[in-house]
């Protein structure tokens, strides 16, 4: 659940900021904000024997962290949305999943129709929708260019998997 709660987090700021980085969808859990896209992105990286437990396996570290790094640097939307999940982790990270999840359900959201009434995510009944991304406009996004994208893939177990299928997060 913490690292749900933490990229929940980093994709509220990067929006903050006028960027778009996961594209993941949320919704409120029993233990804060939940998304079943990055749960199943977890799923297949576990099973392709990329994540242990949470943690990156050997070949992830020395492949693929490497590669998107690589990609990064350079490209000034990747470099800000890099430095605002640098912020959240700096911050988050070393909190225990309970206290993270407080500060998640401390979070105040309103809707596109009443921009002025700010609820916490704590009053929100279960399994509403928090955040969709494609919903929100963003001056710039997280993207990879389609040859890193293809080497980023195959670093993570995905060679069959089309390059067009993902080009941005």
């Amino acid at each position: 659940m913490k690292l749900q709660q933490l990229c929940f987090l980093c994709e509220l700021q990067t929006f903050a900021k006028g960027l778009k980085a996961f594209h993941f969808e949320f919704f409120r859990f029993a233990y804060g904000a939940f998304s079943k896209d990055l749960d199943n992105d977890l799923t297949s990286l576990r099973r392709k024997g990329r994540i242990e437990n949470f943690t990156l396996s050997d070949q992830a570290r020395e492949e693929a962290i490497p590669l998107l790094l690589s990609a990064i640097t350079e490209v000034e939307p990747n470099e800000n949305v890099k430095d605002v999940f640098d912020a959240v982790i700096t911050v988050y990270g070393p909190q225990d999943s309970g206290a993270i999840t407080a500060s998640v359900e401390a979070v105040q959201l309103s809707t596109p129709q009443d921009p002025d009434l700010k609820i916490p995510i704590r009053d929100i009944v279960f399994h509403t929708t928090l955040l969709v991304p494609h919903r929100i406009e963003v001056q710039a996004e997280f993207t990879l260019a389609p040859a890193m994208l293809t080497k980023l893939n195959a670093a993570l177990g995905y060679d069959s998997r089309p390059a067009i299928d993902a080009q941005s997060w």
